[in-house]
């Protein structure tokens, strides 16, 4: 079944409480504005992901990481498939210029008085689509696996031995958020009154309440702000709109196991009012086995975007810790070919258990996807890599910060010896470099002494883990590897840390 017969499917099972004819023409025709989180420097990249795959106009947010779109609700499923977002949210209301009070007392008013003031409607039925898409996904892939067990099973017990292994509990990531600009604070507050009983048909204040009426759903307010000047803190303005919301609709408060997630996000002085539409970040798709470092998979499809991937390109990754990028890079390009390799077997391993699991996921979801993935693990030294002289078009990396793997000392050494191998391996005058470092000052050192090799023509700067990082897109000059003397590339010279760099 193809992904439009599938969302037409699930459509048709949907089902609203109370439905009318106006409803009905809201919840598949009428557009909402949906919002995304994307790694902050790849906005534009987002943007272009989104024009190209939902053919809307995107909005670009002042404030660092997120962006905006319009689409109709019978696009949710597609939006879901966006590969450089990580969290998905439905627009209530926005105000661009929201008169906040300098006494604390009014501006915490106007938080208890704003709830009855919005309207809440189409927000709420995109989230409970959305809530159906998610269940019907569920249902299918808990049907296919137990299927397949059932199977598997079956043709193991003339054997003698019924049992199966069950499969290693997945891990959880572990990743720092990206830090905000200014005074910047992110909480989720319950607010008061969360134990008084709440009725379903309490609820007088309109027809835009949840759309459950037999169910009492549980909800949380999450607060992110920025900004120095306001009166009031995130917790504070959380508590007191999570308290007029449960008012409003007579909802319960619970911090940990909620159904609806309401968001107010504060910058400076503009707030918007928001309902989560994803539990976890759309980036937790591809990696099942960490290392001390993982790329977020968004992150990966950004620096993939910027190399303009042609069919039949050959892409490498020379130092591909955990496999993040290649593994986006087969997904969504699989008419490249992906080499992935390290020096260290034990991230090799982790990359080669990575493709494992995507191929067994992508044969789960479709059963006539290919037996096999274009990509190559391998063990090698990133000097001294086992590749013809210009055989590679790209090469995308994540090098070594200097922080939790190697050391800035040791990247003065091995800096200059990745340019100089990379340079070799990639094709001249065609080839193409995206390389993410945190070490700006040694890198740039680095570029300056293989200037005659590359030719700098892009930088983006992101945020990881509050780390302000650069990610560099290289073109290859012309410039024969074979023909630079000896003493050109000064390959027994390394760098010095005390010699000065200039960045353009």
């Amino acid at each position: 079944m193809s992904d439009v017969e599938l969302v037409a499917d699930i459509l048709t099972e949907v089902t609203l409480d109370d439905p009318a004819p106006s409803d009905a023409a809201v919840s598949e025709t009428s557009p909402v504005t949906v919002g995304a989180t994307v790694p902050t420097g790849f906005e534009f990249t987002a943007a272009a992901e989104v024009e190209e795959k939902l053919g809307r106009p995107c909005k670009i947010s002042k404030d660092r990481g997120k962006i905006y779109f319009e689409i109709g609700m019978d696009s949710l499923a597609q939006v879901h498939r966006l590969r450089s977002v990580d969290n998905l949210f439905v627009v209530v209301q926005e105000f661009t210029d929201f008169p906040f009070k300098e006494a604390k007392e009014a501006a915490l008013q106007d938080f208890q008085e704003l709830a009855a003031k919005l309207s809440w409607e189409k927000a709420l039925k995109t989230w409970e689509l959305n809530n159906n898409l998610k269940k019907k996904k569920k249902r299918k892939k808990t049907g296919g696996c137990c299927k397949e067990k059932k199977q598997a099973a079956a043709s193991e017990l003339p054997a003698g031995d019924g049992a199966e292994e069950a499969p290693p509990a997945g891990q959880e990531e572990r990743e720092t958020e990206d830090s905000q600009a200014g005074d910047s604070s992110e909480v989720s507050a319950q607010c008061a009154n969360d134990s008084q009983e709440n009725k379903p048909g309490d609820n007088t204040e309109g027809n835009d309440a949840s759309p459950d009426v037999s169910k009492v759903l549980k909800f949380r307010v999450t607060c992110n702000r920025a900004g120095d000047k306001h009166s009031f803190t995130s917790n504070e303005a959380a508590r007191d709109f999570g308290g007029a919301v449960q008012e409003h609709f007579q909802w319960k408060a619970d911090m940990t196991n909620f159904d609806v997630e309401v968001l107010l996000n504060i910058s400076f002085n503009e707030m918007l009012v928001g309902i989560a539409l994803t539990e976890e970040s759309l980036h937790r798709r591809n990696i099942t086995h960490f290392g001390p470092t993982t790329l977020r998979s968004t992150l990966a499809y950004g620096m993939l975007r910027l190399c303009d991937l042609e069919p039949s390109d050959v892409v490498i990754d020379p130092m591909c810790g955990t496999g993040a990028i290649p593994l986006e890079g087969v997904s969504e390009w699989p008419g490249c070919f992906f080499i992935a390799g390290d020096n260290n077997p034990n991230a090799v391993n982790r990359t080669a258990s990575n493709i494992g699991s995507l191929l067994r996921k992508q044969q789960s979801m479709d059963s006539s996807a290919p037996q096999g993935l274009p990509i190559e693990t391998t063990q090698w030294d990133i000097s001294r890599l086992p590749l013809r002289s210009g055989s590679v078009d790209v090469i995308i990396t994540d090098m070594p910060f200097g922080k939790r793997i190697g050391s800035k000392k040791k990247n003065w050494d091995l800096y200059p010896a990745c340019l100089r191998e990379m340079s070799r391996v990639c094709r001249a005058g065609t080839g193409r470099a995206v390389l993410l470092t945190h070490d700006r000052k040694c890198f740039i050192k680095a570029l300056a002494k293989a200037g005659h090799l590359w030719r700098k023509m892009h930088t983006v700067w992101v945020n990881i883990g509050g780390l302000h990082a650069g990610v560099y897109l290289l073109k290859r000059t012309t410039l024969d590897f074979s023909d630079c003397s000896s003493e050109r590339l000064e390959e027994n010279q390394p760098l010095s840390p005390n010699s000065p760099a200039k960045e353009e």
